[in-house]
């Protein structure tokens, strides 16, 4: 379970993230990530949400998804520049999916939405 203070669970948020966010995907997820402007980022911790729609499976299957992919957000939270917003989509490939591949589709979309000029772009990298 991810903190309060890491949850993303303002439904502006998340609009605003999916809208305004950089995007990366892959088979099982998409990634949104909204890094904040200047240095508003002192001291605020990242941020994660997930969207697992009806598509991903029934009740069941979409609630297991969703503990698998915030227990991976939670270990690779520090990884993440300070202050930014995240939303994780999973796509109904990733009711299949195993937890490596969730895992390494996951660092992949990280490494990419986050800017190459990010010191935490080279971290994430580092971690597939």
């Amino acid at each position: 379970m991810l903190a309060a203070q890491h949850r993303l669970n303002d439904a502006e948020d998340f609009r605003t993230v999916s809208r305004r966010g950089r995007r990366a995907g892959s088979r099982t997820v998409v990634v949104h990530l909204l890094a904040p402007e200047g240095e508003q980022a002192v001291g605020v911790p990242a941020r994660a949400g997930f969207v697992v729609s009806k598509a991903v499976g029934v009740a069941v299957v979409r609630n297991r998804v969703k503990r698998r992919l915030r227990h991976l957000v939670r270990e690779r939270q520090h990884l993440l520049p300070a202050g930014c917003r995240v939303v994780v989509r999973a796509q109904p490939a990733a009711a299949q999916a195993g937890s490596e591949e969730l895992a390494a589709d996951l660092d992949r979309c990280l490494s990419r939405a986050v800017a190459p000029g990010e010191p935490a772009c080279a971290a994430a990298q580092e971690a597939r």
